[in-house]
Order: structure tokens, then sequence, then C-alpha cells
């Protein structure tokens, strides 16, 4: 389904140097969001949201320092905009990285292992229990980090077994799986909710791409 975005919507910007970047922007799309694609400091300007995709966050961590983008990312993930983290955008987020240990902005309080799940082989789509999300939503965990210890201040709305695989932290929501690869995930409309009442609130953000770093 080709989605078209509202051409006064707010602008989510997507870190697109590695991941599934592409995927997510055709979500958010298909929310009536635009997008813009970040890659540099001055993709950050005006962007009322951020969404931070799957991928390999080792290779994303390299990257942005190569790119000059960590210090103006960590400005704008900061300034209380919405974030949307899934997979290796939520690694980057947590507070504590194990398997192996890593540098990360720490804005959520939790500790995540990485490949928590398993390998490639032990990938899949499993379903998801939430008070949140309308019943029978499913969540695709692909080399999914793992949840392993939760802040107090952070609220888990949904959770794969036992395990906390969605949670939310004030203007960050945060998932373990790809809500991205499937079509209008509750995910999805959760986040553009966010986005929308963010933005009759307070208006786009600020020149993040401006920050000296």
């Amino acid at each position: 389904m080709e989605a078209h975005a509202d051409p006064l919507a707010a602008i989510v910007g997507v870190l697109a140097l590695q991941g599934d970047f592409a995927e997510h922007e055709a979500a958010l799309r298909l929310q009536g969001l635009r997008t813009r694609q970040v890659r540099m400091r001055m993709d950050l300007d005006g962007i009322a949201a951020i969404a931070l995709p799957g991928g390999e966050s080792t290779t994303m961590l390299k990257l942005l320092d190569v790119e000059g983008l960590w210090d103006p990312l960590g400005s704008a993930l900061r300034s209380g905009i919405p974030v949307l983290a899934t997979c290796a955008g939520m690694i980057l987020l947590a507070e504590t990285v194990e398997n192996p240990s890593q540098r990360s902005y720490g804005l959520l309080p939790i500790t995540v292992v990485r490949n928590g799940y398993g390998r490639q082989f032990h990938s899949g789509t499993f379903a998801l229990a939430s008070e949140t999300l309308p019943a029978g939503t499913t969540g695709t965990f692909i080399r999914a980090p793992r949840i392993t210890r939760i802040g107090a201040d952070c609220k888990v709305l949904a959770r794969r077994d036992r395990d906390p695989v969605l949670v939310q932290q004030g203007s960050v929501l945060a998932a373990c799986f790809h809500p991205e690869l499937e079509a209008d995930h509750a995910v999805m409309r959760l986040f553009a909710a966010m986005v929308r009442r963010s933005r009759s609130q307070v208006g786009v953000a600020s020149n993040f791409g401006m920050t000296t770093g």
C-alpha cells in the first residue's frame, strides 16, 4: 500500500546510517507523518521526533562518530521530543548494555543483553501480552535484545511471555522487536499519536544540527 504523508504533518527524523531505516520511513508515512533521513548534523534541524531503527548497534556507534553526529543526536534525544527506538535503536538508548558492554546514550533506565533471544535461527513473530496494545498484536523479533532490568520510572507496555519487550519513559518509546515490518502496527500508531500530541503542545524541534560537540 502506497503511503502519502500529510504535507503539513510533523517531520520525523529517521537515523539513516545503517539498518532498516527505509522500512521505518515507510511505516511512519503510512501513519501520515513526514520523514527525513538523518545522516548529518543539518538533517536534525526542524524535526519534531526521532526514530532510531534496527540494525547493528556497534556499526551505528562507529558511524555516529565518523559523521560527527554523536553529540548533536544526543542533544535532540534529550530535548523531550518523541523518540521511537527499535531493536538496535533501543540498545543505543539503554543505560546498561551487556554481551558485550558498549557505549550508549543511557536515556532509558534499562539493562539490555544484545542478541538476548538468540541468533537468526531463533528469530520469529511472537504474540505480545499488553493492556495498551490491541488483543492479538504480535512482534517480529530478529536477533533481538533482551531487557533484563527495568528502572522504577520506566513503564512496561507489552511483554513476550514474562519478558518486557515494549517500554516507555516519558517521550521515549522503545521496542525489542520490529513493528515497522508489520503493516499499520499498533506501536507505529501509538508513536504517531505521541508525535501529534507533542507537536500540538510544543511545535517543532530546535536546530539540533547546530549543536557543537
